[in-house]
């Protein structure tokens, strides 16, 4: 089995952005979307305003925290081949409750992709703003950057408001 990334989360985060589960990239560096080709961070940057893409992880991790804006994975293990979302097998969820006891604040949850928004209803019943997201993957390669940023810039600035 493989095992995915913990939570980038903590007490202030009002969003938070669930991929499905980290691809091969992502699994070796230890990081959320490191894959350099994933349009995660140059989206997330647009988000935001600020420049992640020429930020240091930490960096980029800190500042998506100071925006109250969370990372974690619908998936916390399974079996996959390769890194595509429909090679996951034996997927085991990660626990709601992880964010319900770390995240008091937590109002809205997006989903990274198709995989990930499978789980959009169990959020939204458990009384969660919810917003299903363009994969940033390299996979989806059928939307481009600009029609993926137009949804992406739905997930708000929950620091301004």
């Amino acid at each position: 089995m493989l095992v995915g990334l913990p939570p980038v989360v903590d007490e202030r985060t009002r969003i938070v952005i669930l991929g499905s589960f980290p691809g091969e990239a992502s699994l070796a560096a230890k990081q959320y979307y490191a894959h350099p080709r994933n349009q995660f961070w140059r989206l997330m940057s647009a988000v935001i305003g600020e420049p992640l893409a020429d930020t240091d992880y930490d960096g980029r991790l800190a500042r998506l925290l100071a925006h109250q804006i969370g990372l974690w994975d619908t998936v916390a293990a399974c079996k996959r081949e390769g890194s595509l979302d429909a090679a996951i097998r034996q997927a085991q969820a990660n626990e709601l409750s992880v964010l319900e006891r770390h995240c008091p604040h937590l109002v809205r949850v997006c989903f990274n992709g198709k995989t990930s928004g499978k789980s959009e209803q169990r959020f939204r019943t458990a009384g969660f703003d919810t917003l299903v997201l363009p994969s940033s993957s390299p996979a989806n390669a059928q939307m481009s950057f600009d029609d993926k940023l137009t949804i992406w810039k739905k997930i708000g600035n929950p620091a301004s408001g």
